[in-house]
């Protein structure tokens, strides 16, 4: 049953390719013939071949560099709030959170944008690389909390909400039968960087500053990035993306699996961020040394890349619901237990890599979360940057939400040291909700289907 479902949406997204062919022949009809076999013969192989993998490693590049940069923002919390200038500001929170917020907020807009004009993906890239580094580089000038949200939050943020979806179109146009391995291997570099970045970004900060710092992570992305942008090439001719369908069909917003799985990520998002952002400060309370708080943090992005990948291999081969429900099942299983119950370091290591695997396992099914919904391809873009959305409210909320349940006093006999119990209990529920509505649709009577 799964497997012949899978087939008719390859067929009907080839089919959707084949038309665009047709489009961009009757568009010349003289010598018809002879076109039809040009524009086949420019059709590259899918799901494999070189072009398809250099395209995908390009991706993998621009997400682990420009991506894993922001969520290393913790770093430069922690060192700006050391600063004479910026101790003390409650809005330091906010660079970290307009930088990461803004891509997810904006996924669902951008998304329909690059469809509706994906003839000028290119010319969109270039309008966003600059941008994040542009928000870099004036970041380095900055003397004040506000000048740090505009450049480091808003520039970079908007920059890579620009640059990053029409990269991921390209991706979505390569891979079809195997578009979840492709979005999990992609999704899966920002962990990658994660192991390594935030240490770097730490050397340079306590030996340089903020402001060297900024200018080298720039000065890097220059040149580690720039080269990969003439990499990026979209499959489909000039001829057939001049024809092919550009508007967005939005009628899977009718249908009721398209509520659970916006519920499913909306619940599993609001407790998600709270281990990566909190992990190393309860490490501390316990006794645990920074190094060993960050170590912690470079095993939960270990777990990150090796589930994000894993899963998203398993969402092209198995039935996609069961996977959601073990991903978020055994995150919440390891919040209430390793995490709530660690005293000292073994737990915590435990909890970062079994946490890391499954919960960002999760993460890496929104593209086959999208294919279930609709088996159109104008909507595949669609979905993905919906579902992204759905999680990424929690990433803005995380701040708001953690002053209200993190409690004052630390006492290491206590379940979850007492201060981050509520943290805990929410991370946990917020995960057994997620698995809960994916679960529920699952297991329903078939008579209740509807639409």
């Amino acid at each position: 049953m799964f497997s012949r479902r899978r087939r008719e949406a390859v067929e009907h997204e080839l089919h959707h390719i084949a038309a665009a062919s047709d489009a961009a022949v009757t568009q010349n009809p003289e010598g018809s013939n002879a076109s039809e076999t040009g524009l086949e013969s420019q059709l590259e192989q899918v799901d494999g071949g070189v072009v398809a993998w250099r395209n995908l490693i390009a991706a993998f590049m621009f997400e682990a560099l420009l991506w894993g940069f922001p969520i290393s923002f913790g770093v430069f919390q922690n060192h700006y709030s050391q600063l004479p200038q910026f101790k003390g500001n409650p809005h330091v929170t906010l660079v970290g959170t307009m930088a990461s917020g803004i891509p997810y907020l904006g996924a669902p807009f951008m998304a329909a944008f690059v469809r509706r004009y994906q003839r000028y993906r290119y010319t969109i890239i270039w309008v966003g690389w600059p941008l994040c580094i542009l928000g870099l580089i004036a970041g380095s000038f900055a003397d004040s909390v506000g000048a740090l949200i505009v450049t480091q939050g808003v520039m970079y943020g908007s920059g890579f909400l620009i640059l990053y979806w029409p990269i991921l179109s390209v991706v979505n146009e390569w891979w079809i039968t195997r578009r979840g391995m492709a979005f999990g291997f992609v999704t899966s570099a920002a962990g990658a960087s994660g192991i390594a970045m935030p240490f770097i970004i730490e050397l340079l900060l306590a030996k340089y500053g903020y402001k060297f710092t900024l200018r080298a992570v720039a000065v890097a992305m220059v040149i580690l990035t720039g080269p990969l942008i003439p990499m990026i090439r979209g499959r489909l001719p000039p001829a057939m993306q001049a024809s092919a369908p550009t508007r967005t069909d939005w009628s899977f917003v009718r249908k009721p699996l398209f509520a659970v799985y916006c519920t499913a990520n909306a619940a599993q998002g609001l407790g998600f961020f709270f281990p990566s952002l909190f992990l190393p400060s309860y490490a501390a309370s316990i006794g645990l040394s920074g190094r060993q708080g960050a170590l912690l943090l470079a095993l939960m992005n270990l777990g990150q890349v090796l589930g994000q990948w894993t899963f998203g291999i398993l969402s092209d081969r198995m039935s996609l619901d069961p996977l959601l429900v073990l991903s978020t099942t055994v995150a919440a299983i390891a919040s209430f237990t390793s995490w709530g119950l660690a005293h000292d370091l073994a737990p915590l290591v435990l909890f970062a890599l079994v946490f890391g695997f499954f919960a960002y396992g999760f993460c890496s099914m929104r593209a086959r979360m999208g294919t279930a919904v609709s088996e159109e391809p104008t909507a595949a873009l669609a979905t993905f940057g919906i579902f992204v959305c759905c999680q990424g409210l929690g990433n803005v909320l995380a701040g708001p939400i953690s002053v209200a349940l993190l409690e004052g006093t630390v006492r290491r006999e206590g379940y979850a040291v007492v201060r981050y119990r509520p943290m805990v209990v929410f991370t946990g529920v917020c995960m057994v909700l997620s698995a809960a509505s994916v679960g529920c649709w699952y297991i329903r009577p078939r008579r209740l289907w509807i639409g």
